[in-house]
């Protein structure tokens, strides 16, 4: 067997692949709600920051397959691991260690599908279209928002003023005006949290991080950024439930700019 398929046949290679897929992914999510977060700001914020991955191109479709890549192995890592284990496990171990061992595994498993099902709606609702199609931003009038002023990255204009882009921001809050809809993202966000804050458990035990030295400090840290990423996405779908955040018309307040 060469060395490709001996690691991914072993245990300690699936562990490995598992970890550094979950520190992409941990990425992602972490520039994601970056990115959203833009919707506190002026309408143009948001709706410059879609346009400028939209513009990205074949350069967000390599992003998108390399994303899509290490979710399919983190998925088989994680069901092959569970499979093993399960066969590993006796029935004296697997009733010892029910209360300490399978509250943090199985919790693992199920947010891991429920987290799974919660991303295929994310992406059929804002990407797809084919849930509340009335609010999707090429559906007639989010098709169409006028740029107040430059949208930068980096210092550099990456979309102009007067440019006609889809209006991201209305698509977000009229789609979180269905309280269905925003309890169901700010409970799913919740179960990534606390996949996120197994996941980091994980992580650290792979890198073999767990020790007397940096056990407690890293647990706290883990747990400080997922409530903090949990309050970062619960800000969002709450804004717009208390009324904090509402669709704008379509002749917006200019910019001011700078």
């Amino acid at each position: 067997m060469n060395l490709v398929g001996s690691f991914f046949g072993s245990s300690i290679g699936r562990k490995i692949i598992m970890a550094l897929t979950g520190v992409i992914l941990i990425g992602f999510v972490v520039v994601h709600l970056v990115g959203n977060l833009q919707i506190f700001q002026h309408p143009d914020q948001i709706n410059g920051y879609a346009q400028f991955l939209h513009q990205l191109g074949p350069l967000l479709w390599v992003a998108r397959i390399g994303l899509i890549a290490a979710a399919l192995l983190h998925i088989w890592a994680a069901t092959v691991l569970t499979l093993e284990n399960k066969q590993a496990r006796g029935a004296e171990y697997g009733f010892k260690h029910t209360i300490q061992a399978t509250l943090a595994s199985r919790a693992m498993r199920w947010t891991g599908v429920i987290v799974l099902a919660f991303v295929i709606y994310h992406l059929a609702h804002f990407t797809w279209g084919v849930v509340q199609t009335e609010t999707f931003k090429e559906t007639p009038p989010l098709n169409h928002y006028t740029m107040a002023k430059d949208y930068r990255v980096a210092g550099f204009t990456v979309v102009k003023a007067g440019a006609d882009v889809a209006n991201v921001y209305n698509m977000v809050v009229l789609g979180f005006q269905k309280k269905v809809v925003a309890l169901f993202y700010i409970i799913a966000v919740g179960l990534l949290s606390i996949h996120l804050l197994h996941g980091f458990d994980s992580l650290f035990q792979t890198l073999g991080l767990r020790n007397a030295k940096w056990s407690a400090l890293l647990r706290k840290s883990a747990l400080a950024l997922c409530w903090v990423y949990f309050l970062g996405n619960l800000a969002i779908p709450g804004a717009v439930l208390v009324g904090k955040l509402q669709p704008h018309s379509a002749k917006v307040a200019p910019a001011v700019q700078r």
